[in-house]
């Protein structure tokens, strides 16, 4: 449980956190999800929303629920395979992109979290995430999207890779080849293979009844 010990060194730090304006409007803290004993895989959402806010834990909304079912096609375990987590750990007003400013104030969580896990690899879930690490003002998640590429964190190289967010997927319900939904189906298959070994199962042979 050596893992787990840092991390819950760190979840009291952030949870007396006040270094933002976030602070004074959040419910809870929302740290994070999963298993950090057996994940190989770092996920990093946006920010947390109503649904996450009132109950602390991330990708619990609509969204959250539709990802799980994309998780559970690909075989993937959100309990036991990944370590799900946040650029912060407070819910924007309105749900709100979070500020630059919101980001940095929350980096040393964020980073500290990484470092404890030290992944095989990240998975950065839409846009906002993936931009906190790479030093681009605009980035189509369509045109990096399932190409896996190598990020620095406090000094150290991961794998990493960009998916859809599920919240983008919920305005895309086409699972014709090449819409979103179709090319999440394909990412997580390729993590799945790359990161965690090879499913008995295709999640190709078969239709999910996602919302």
């Amino acid at each position: 449980m050596i893992k787990k010990g840092c991390l819950d060194i760190v979840q009291a730090k952030c949870e007396n956190c006040m270094d933002c304006a976030l602070g004074a409007t959040r419910h809870n803290v929302v740290f994070s999800d999963g298993n950090p004993e057996t994940a190989k895989i770092v996920l990093i959402g946006e920010a947390p929303g109503e649904t996450e806010d009132e109950t602390g834990t991330p990708f619990v909304g609509r969204a959250g629920k539709l990802l799980n079912q994309f998780l559970e096609e690909a075989g993937i375990s959100r309990q036991d395979d990944l370590y799900i987590i946040n650029t912060v750990k407070c819910r924007p007003p309105e749900n709100r992109v979070p500020t630059d400013v919101e980001k940095s104030m929350c980096e040393k969580y964020l980073t500290a979290q990484i470092d404890i896990m030290n992944p095989q690899a990240i998975i950065f879930c839409g846009a906002t995430a993936l931009k906190s690490f790479r030093n681009e003002k605009k980035i189509q998640i369509s045109k990096v999207r399932g190409q896996w590429f190598d990020v620095e964190v406090n000094g150290k190289s991961y794998r990493a890779m960009a998916i859809f967010h599920p919240s983008y997927l919920l305005r895309n319900h086409s699972m014709e080849d090449g819409s979103p939904r179709r090319l999440m189906q394909q990412d997580l298959a390729e993590i799945k293979s790359s990161i965690l070994g090879n499913s008995s199962s295709n999640p190709f042979d078969k239709e999910m009844a996602f919302v």
